[in-house]
């Protein structure tokens, strides 16, 4: 099997080349954070239903814009959009920060969310915080496994590894209250 269509069919996998350089390497990072964000909603506070998939929608002004994924709100049903950043060399700039909050504006969402590995520009943090756009960081190399994803003071991470055991293993988990299982 080829590494592509491994890729196609194991969507844990990294994508092939895995630096992403490429259209699939974008797509892939949507895909994660897509699926992290619907996963890992109510852990994060996000309010979320459910996360779609991109689409296009046409907003007030009669454009229509294509999102990278979009939110429904648990408590009103609202949308929030999702758009995801994996820029590796320079954080999201205001500019960039003006337009998606032009276009949740003109969608008439209740605000986004921006995945980011590097994070926005002060200028770009400054429209964030007024326009009810939250900051997600997602390493650039994640998949839905393997992660590190980042909001607000919270860290979490996703570790798989393979082990073989020939002997008898005891694990003890222990939780952030200090109680073992």
């Amino acid at each position: 099997m080829s590494e592509t269509s491994e890729w196609s069919q194991r969507p844990d996998l990294p994508c092939p080349g895995s630096k992403m350089p490429g259209t699939a390497a974008w797509k892939s990072y949507e895909e994660v954070a897509r699926h992290l964000l619907e996963q890992m909603g109510d852990v994060l506070g996000l309010g979320l239903e459910r996360v779609e998939g991109k689409q296009k929608l046409v907003g007030k002004s009669g454009v229509t814009w294509e999102i990278e994924g979009k939110g429904v709100r648990a408590d009103d049903g609202a949308i929030v959009v999702i758009e995801c950043r994996r820029y590796t060399t320079s954080k999201l700039k205001q500019a960039a920060m003006g337009e998606l909050a032009y276009r949740i504006g003109d969608l008439g969402a209740s605000g986004g969310i921006v995945v980011t590995p590097i994070g926005v520009q002060q200028g770009g943090e400054i429209i964030a915080k007024y326009e009810g756009v939250e900051i997600v960081h997602l390493d650039e190399n994640s998949t839905t496994t393997d992660y590190v994803l980042r909001y607000l003071t919270n860290l979490f991470v996703g570790v798989t590894e393979r082990l073989a055991v020939t002997e008898d293993v005891t694990f003890t988990l222990t939780r952030s209250d200090d109680s073992q299982t």
